[in-house]
């Protein structure tokens, strides 16, 4: 380390005289000039006399308003000096979401961001549709606006864990992420980790107060192509101990990376930041983004990447809902396995099926159907391949295995209402297509889930307290109690189902609310 920092210094060192040394002739050559103004307009096209003439200024232009061809009274709007601007921030209009833009404005920006916490360790893909949905929909702000500001936080750092790292960015960039320096940080780690720091980085090198700390002014002086300031800052900060241990050799190597040629890169920290990542990045020395947090996956897309590395990070991706469904069938589809077992199994069957799909063939489809759809159930992808196929095979007429997975594929899929049954269905199938169509048959119910569900759909039920009569300031809270029992679901609370789902239900969410029920009745039988 004492080696690195005499680099370091003499790295610093060396920039200074740099700009010493350039500095001088232009200090030489304006001593010897007339003296500065101190109003510099005072001088302008002045003869080098050296009497100030002072310049004659044009006349101010007088803009006014045309003239009133009426008496009538135009309506006036009327606020309070200093009161805030309502914010509405979302991405998701209420024509998407039907859920109404004052959900939030009821409760306090606290006890929503305890809920949410609470909320987004989902399993049910249904589930994690309605916690992405809840995050994105337009919405209007807390008041005051310290309260909107914590609220708005929650739901970015919600978004990030999940891994929806564009939409987070897009929440953040529009609601002005400059107003603070929590808000900022937020968006210059979103923007690294989707490799668009451009705009983030230009606002810290024009307000550098904003900088999370020196590690990341620095990066961004250099990123914006001035790498003499960076190298000075970088100097400067490290001749103070300003910077962590674990980001100094990086920045060095980042600025210089001659200075390092012959030596080894660091030791990768467990949880690097965003910024530590890229440095890695930037050296040749890509982290693996296996045992990161979801948002690093996005790094794997690239093509940069190896294709395995695209795949799994895909995969991971799609199974929590932020990764389009065709972006993932792309990969699948890009070229032939390269070796056997594990994923490569996966593509082999996904390819197989693809072509037999194509062919229109029952036969070939039946034979390939039941490989591919158990390399989909070890993947946790159901649902997402559900999306993809099932109306093509629902053209189809198929046997065997293949008959019934394809009725629980349609009923996985977001047509699942028209989801026709089997040629000889079993009482599965039946009580499965009672679940469609919102009248669950109790009689056909034959495990403690099926009665659960049987149950919340039931003309018994009750919802949760309140629920029927809710104003709409209440509604978003409402939701994440119903997600924070669809959490305990997923872990195979029947009792936090059967609630979570009758409050869907008296919520206005029957869709949802029969997509929960049926992916649960189903997924559970994947092992």
């Amino acid at each position: 380390m004492r080696q690195n920092k005499r680099k370091i210094l003499g790295l610093f060192f060396s920039t200074v005289c740099c700009f010493v040394g350039a500095s001088l002739p232009l200090y030489a050559q304006s001593s010897q000039a007339n003296p500065l103004s101190a109003i510099d307009w005072l001088t302008k096209n002045t003869p080098q006399t050296g009497v100030v003439q002072p310049v004659a200024q044009p006349a101010p232009t007088i803009s006014e308003p045309p003239i009133a061809r009426s008496g009538s009274i135009p309506e006036v709007t009327v606020a309070p000096l200093g009161a805030a601007t309502q914010r509405r921030l979302g991405l998701l209009p209420f024509s998407v979401t039907g859920l109404p833009a004052q959900m939030w404005t009821g409760s306090d920006a606290a006890s929503l961001s305890f809920a949410l916490r609470n909320a987004t360790s989902q399993r049910i893909p249904a589930a994690q549709e309605l916690i992405l949905m809840l995050m994105l929909a337009e919405a209007d702000d807390l008041r005051p606006e310290a309260a909107g500001l914590t609220w708005l936080e929650a739901r970015v750092d919600a978004l990030m864990e999940l891994g929806a790292i564009e939409p987070a960015l897009s929440l953040v960039q529009q609601a002005d992420p400059i107003r603070s320096k929590s808000l900022f940080s937020r968006w210059l780690t979103l923007a690294l980790l989707a490799k668009q720091e451009a705009a983030p980085c230009a606002a810290l090198v024009e307000t550098p107060r904003l900088a999370p700390d020196e590690t990341f002014r620095i990066y961004c002086t250099a990123r914006n192509g001035d790498f003499d300031t960076a190298s000075l800052l970088f100097g400067t900060a490290a001749a103070l101990d300003l910077l962590p241990s674990s980001k100094e050799t990086l920045l060095a190597r980042f600025l210089d990376p001659d200075l390092f040629e012959d030596e080894a890169m660091p030791r990768a920290p467990v949880r690097p930041d965003a910024l530590t990542f890229r440095l890695f990045e930037a050296a040749g020395e890509p982290l693996s983004t296996a045992p990161l947090p979801r948002a690093f996956a996005h790094a794997d897309l690239s093509e940069d990447a190896g294709w395995k590395a695209q795949l799994e990070a895909a995969e991971r991706l799609a199974r929590a809902g932020v990764l389009p469904s065709n972006k993932l069938l792309g990969l699948y589809s890009d070229r032939d396995a390269a070796a056997s077992g594990g994923i490569w199994d996966r593509v082999d069957a996904l390819q197989d099926f693809e072509a037999a799909l194509q062919d229109a063939d029952p036969g070939k489809v039946s034979n390939a159907l039941p490989a591919m759809w158990r390399g989909m159930q070890a993947a946790r992808l159901e649902v997402v391949f559900s999306d993809l196929f099932a109306q093509d095979l629902a053209k189809l007429t198929l046997d065997g295995p293949a008959a019934n997975i394809a009725h629980r594929m349609e009923l996985l899929s977001r047509s699942y209402e028209t989801a026709p049954l089997p040629v000889t269905p079993d009482k599965r199938a039946r009580y499965l297509a009672s679940v469609a169509i919102g009248e669950p048959d109790a009689n056909l119910a034959d495990t403690e889930m099926a009665n659960s569900v049987a149950n919340a759909f039931g003309p018994q039920s009750v919802p949760s307290p309140g629920l029927r009569e809710m104003e709409p300031t209440n509604v978003g809270a409402a939701l994440l109690q119903v997600l924070k029992l669809l959490a305990d679901a997923g872990r195979g609370d029947l009792s936090a189902l059967q609630t979570a789902l009758t409050d869907l239900r008296a919520l206005g969410l029957e869709d949802m609310a029969r997509r929960v029920a049926l992916q649960m009745l189903i997924l559970k039988d994947r092992g």
